[in-house]
Order: structure tokens, then C-alpha cells, then sequence
């Protein structure tokens, strides 16, 4: 069979800040205020500083007014919590990402639950998970709408398929098996613990890993045609990055399939931009489908 097709997260990333930025001009015009973006960073993390400057950036292409607040690892847990309040009771910022891992001592769940569910643009509050999995008006993590927005883009058929997520994180697993449910696939949820994992693999349409373990998925594990997303970034030893899927394997097996790099990850800060617009146009009472870019357009 021919090679899998690629679908370029880079492409569809940069066409949907595109609309983000149509999003706000809207919005302003309205004579509403630019979407507000509060990033709060504790420790030094290198990874996370990478992380947040490529936010920074993109947040301020896409038009918003952006602040970043950076608190040494010794931050105690009651100041962090203070200054969310603080966040949450401000009328300028939209939207607030805590960046994680937090440094250790300092409890993660806690300060996630202390946010604003209409602020929380990482989607990880209770009332969030609520609202994905009833079908309401929560906001969604950025990774899972950044994956349905590829394979809606592809032209990937969901209805009546048959889906695979492995891996069961509340930052990735879980929400995305509830947005395919949605979408009327037949989900299925495997991890560490799912006896005979690559049959199970192989009965997928839609086969999406996102467990951080290199190439774990082989080639041999994808039904022939099935579309492949792959959510995994691992640095390999020599210094390569590599997916979570055995890529050149599955680019002779799969129908679609993502990059990595270029793939996913690119999507992960174009959906957190199209949640803090919708957070921002829920506040000013602009109804959504007036300013809807996180929305695909064949959705």
C-alpha cells in the first residue's frame, strides 16, 4: 500500500492562530478588551521555560495581552494559592495556565482545583472534566483538541469507528477518549496493564499513543490504513526526539499519520490560544459561534 499521509501540525497550527487572530481582532472591534493570558511559572524548570516562552510568543502574535509571572522554586504553597485568588478576582486576565510540573512540595491537584473554571484554559479543573464528559460548556485540554482538530482537519471518518487512546492521564488519555466518544467513535482505553496490547492496537481505525515511551508502537501493531496520532516526545539518548510510534514503521502501514516533531505538539499552544479567546468572549457575552476559531471548520 502507499505510504501513510502526513498530517502537518505545523500547518494546521499556523492556520488556526491565523484565525485566533481574526478571533480578537472581532473581538476588539466589539469594543471588547483583548483577551488577557496570565502564565505563572515557579522554579526553573528547562523544559517549562522553553514551554512558556513559545507561549509568550504566541500569545502575543495572536493579539492578547499577555503577563507572565515567574516565582522561585521556594514559593510555598500558600503563596502560590494566594496569588491564583489574586489571578482569579482579576477582571483583565481571561485566561490562567499554571505551567507543571510544579517544583516538589507543592500540590498540583490543589492549585488546579483553586482556579476559576471560566479561567482555566488547561481544561484540568473538576468542573471541567465535568463538562467534557456531560457534554457541557467547559473549557477542553489543549492536547486532546489539538489531536481532534488534526484528525478533523485529515478528513479522518470518526463516526462509527473504532478508537484506541493508549495511555489514561487526566492531561491526555481521558479527555481525549471522551471527545471521540462524542464524536460517536467506539473508544476503547488501554494502558500499562492491557493484556496483549498490540492485538488490541491492531483493532483500531483510529490509534492514538500518548504514553511517553519511545516507539513503543511497531509498525506491526497498526491496522493497515488505520489513522495514527501520535502525542509522544521523547529525547532519545543520542539527542533525537522520537514519538511514541515507531515512525518509520508506521508510515508503511498507517493511512495518516502525525510527525514528531511537528506533529501534535505544534496544536497543544494554537488550542490553549482558541480557549483563553473563548474564555475572554464568554466574560464579554459575545455569543461563540460569532467568534469560533478553535472550532474546525468542518466541525
Amino acid at each position: 500500500m502507499s505510504p501513510a499521509r502526513l498530517i502537518d501540525g505545523k500547518l494546521a497550527a499556523a492556520e488556526f492562530r491565523a484565525r485566533v487572530r481574526r478571533g480578537v481582532d472581532e473581538l476588539v472591534a466589539r469594543g471588547q478588551a483583548a483577551p488577557g493570558l496570565a502564565v505563572v511559572l515557579v522554579g526553573d524548570d528547562a523544559a517549562s521555560q522553553v514551554y512558556v516562552r513559545n507561549k509568550d510568543k504566541a500569545a502575543h502574535e495572536a493579539g492578547f495581552r499577555v503577563r507572565t509571572i515567574r516565582l522561585p522554586a521556594t514559593t510555598t504553597q500558600r503563596d502560590l494559592l494566594a496569588g491564583v485568588a489574586e489571578l482569579n478576582r482579576d477582571e483583565s486576565v481571561h485566561g490562567i495556565l499554571v505551567q507543571l510540573p510544579l517544583p516538589r512540595g507543592l500540590d498540583e491537584s490543589a492549585v488546579v482545583a483553586a482556579l476559576d473554571p471560566g479561567k482555566d484554559v488547561d481544561g484540568l479543573c473538576a468542573r471541567s472534566v465535568g463538562a467534557l464528559w456531560s457534554g457541557g460548556a467547559g473549557l477542553v485540554p489543549c492536547t486532546p483538541l489539538g489531536c481532534m482538530h488534526l484528525l478533523e482537519r485529515a478528513g479522518v471518518a470518526l463516526e462509527g469507528a473504532r478508537a484506541v487512546v493508549i495511555g489514561r492521564s487526566q492531561l491526555v488519555g481521558k479527555p481525549l477518549a471522551a471527545l471521540l466518544l462524542a464524536r460517536n467513535a467506539t473508544v476503547t482505553i488501554a494502558h500499562s496493564r492491557t493484556r496483549d496490547l498490540p492485538a488490541v492496537c491492531r483493532e483500531a481505525d483510529v490509534l492514538i499513543a500518548a504514553v511517553g515511551r519511545p516507539e513503543l508502537v511497531r509498525g506491526a501493531w497498526i491496522r493497515p490504513g488505520a489513522a495514527v496520532i501520535d502525542v509522544g516526545i521523547n529525547r532519545l539518548p543520542d539527542g533525537r526526539l522520537a514519538g511514541d510510534v515507531a515512525y518509520a514503521e508506521a508510515l508503511e502501514v498507517a493511512g495518516w499519520l502525525t510527525p514528531v516533531p511537528g506533529g501534535v505538539g505544534p496544536m497543544t499552544i494554537a488550542m490553549l490560544l482558541g480557549n483563553t479567546l473563548l474564555a475572554a468572549a464568554r466574560r464579554a457575552l459575545v455569543p461563540e459561534r460569532e467568534l469560533a476559531p478553535w472550532r474546525s471548520e468542518t466541525a
